[in-house]
């Protein structure tokens, strides 16, 4: 087991290393000027259309689920252990300075989710279900060509593999600690549980994923952010003096404090873009096969629903979570992962913040745990067809309550690695595919007056 863990975090001290960094924010950087800042300054626009999409369920329109299903069923398997764990994992290892790069990684990633997306159903096709399908290895092998094909396997094969990480494995471990440390609950019963739960809702595919997303993440979300947001009020005073921290240590070295080892400005760049990437997904390549099922005959208004995951998730979310933490003066304390993120919480409001977290955690990661498993459900299904749907769903569940009993930090080990290696073909599709992309936006705004 040790030899194993040496070999992975060679492998990620490789794949999370300058190269992927400037992939990731190249790429959203590249599409973000591509695109004259659209996804920043349309971000109103796709608000309304999201608002519309709720109210009207447009059958006529080609798709599975509509267009709001399609991205709270992405926010479910975004808005999760990332959100609570994740961000206190980047401030742990990276300091304050993380958060800011977070910010970064989540500015450029709206236009690479809206690329995402747009790429997602201009290129989707139908399986033998006469389900519409897509995401990277659609649009790898629709929009690259029979040549790249091979790259389009590579990201299925990854992305199949690391859903049983990121969305799977993580979510339950981190659920089982935060129930056992609060209530007791013992690990194996809190991952027989999840695991019960999980089955009945995947009975139904896609379509109760989405009604169960779209009844579950706005009210999770909602919840979570008040919650956030009395304790930064409870807090206010200190808030100023933790922005002027966020941007000092995104740029310079944090020294050794309380419980608190140190780190490099090297430390906050790298941790804060893998824990964003690991929170919001843009770049990964998983939210677009979510969206490529939407109720839609437009693929760049999709784009424009898409990208709204990303602000939601890391600028609103992610920014109240590392707050919370940041004011209450508990990132020294040594804690790291759900733990300090329940400390904060717990520091300012004594005896009720601590189970705030643990519930919001666990709904949180619940959701995520469907999202991804449509996900991985979509990469079996390109490389093996329908008939691997099932033995995939049944692997699935059985693995959410072995995740409750291993080693949190061989599991975060193994996530942050198949991420980058998930990220890579898709990254590169991407940067390839960006005309159609540019040339699809410019057809839509010339036609569309906003």
């Amino acid at each position: 087991m040790e030899m194993i863990e040496t070999l992975i975090k060679s492998i990620n001290g490789v794949v999370w290393g300058p190269v992927m960094l400037v992939l990731i924010l190249g790429v959203g950087l590249f599409l973000s000027i591509g695109l004259k800042l659209m996804p920043v300054l349309k971000l109103g626009e796709g608000f309304r259309l999201l608002w519309k999409g709720k109210q009207v369920d447009d059958k006529e329109n080609q798709g599975e689920i509509p267009p709001f299903q399609a991205l709270m069923t992405a926010l479910s398997a975004t808005v999760g252990t990332g959100n609570i764990a994740g961000v206190a994992t980047a401030i742990f290892l990276g300091g304050p300075g993380a958060l800011f790069w977070m910010w970064i990684t989540a500015l450029v990633g709206m236009a690479t989710k809206f690329a995402e997306a747009v790429l997602a159903v201009n290129y989707r096709e139908k399986d033998a279900q006469g389900n519409h399908v897509g995401g990277p290895m659609y649009y790898i092998k629709n929009g690259l060509g029979p040549k790249w094909a091979w790259l389009g396997t590579l990201f299925a094969i990854f992305g199949g593999v690391a859903a049983f990480g990121i969305g799977n494995t993580v979510q339950s471990n981190s659920v089982a600690d935060v129930l056992q440390a609060n209530f007791d609950l013992p690990v194996a019963v809190t991952g027989l549980i999840i695991m019960v739960l999980v089955g009945l809702v995947l009975i139904g595919g896609i379509r109760r994923i989405g009604r169960v997303a779209a009844a579950l993440v706005p009210l999770m979300a909602v919840s979570y952010l008040v919650a956030g947001l009395v304790v930064l009020a409870l807090n206010a005073a200190a808030i100023p003096s933790a922005l002027v921290m966020i941007v000092e240590y995104a740029f310079t070295p944090v020294a050794a404090q309380g419980g608190f080892a140190g780190a490099a400005v090297w430390a906050a760049i790298r941790f804060g873009v893998a824990r964003g990437i690991f929170s919001n997904e843009a770049g990964l390549g998983s939210a677009p096969i979510a969206h490529a099922a939407a109720q839609t005959n437009n693929a760049v208004r999709q784009g424009l629903i898409a990208m709204l995951g990303t602000f939601i998730d890391t600028l609103i979310i992610c920014s109240i979570t590392g707050l919370v933490i940041i004011t209450s003066g508990v990132w020294t304390s040594g804690e790291s992962g759900a733990a300090l993120t329940s400390a904060a919480f717990g520091a300012i409001l004594p005896s009720v913040g601590n189970y705030l977290v643990a519930i919001a955690l666990a709904v949180f990661a619940f959701t995520t745990i469907l999202g991804w498993s449509f996900y991985g459900e979509r990469c079996a299904e390109y490389l093996f067809g329908i008939k691997a749907i099932m033995p995939y769903r049944v692997l699935w569940i059985l693995a959410i309550p072995l995740g409750a009993m291993v080693n949190l930090d061989f599991i975060w080990l193994v996530a942050d690695t198949l991420n980058a290696m998930m990220a890579l073909p898709n990254l590169v599709a991407l940067a390839l595919l960006s005309p159609v992309v540019f040339k699809l936006s410019r057809e839509y705004f010339a036609t569309h007056k906003i």
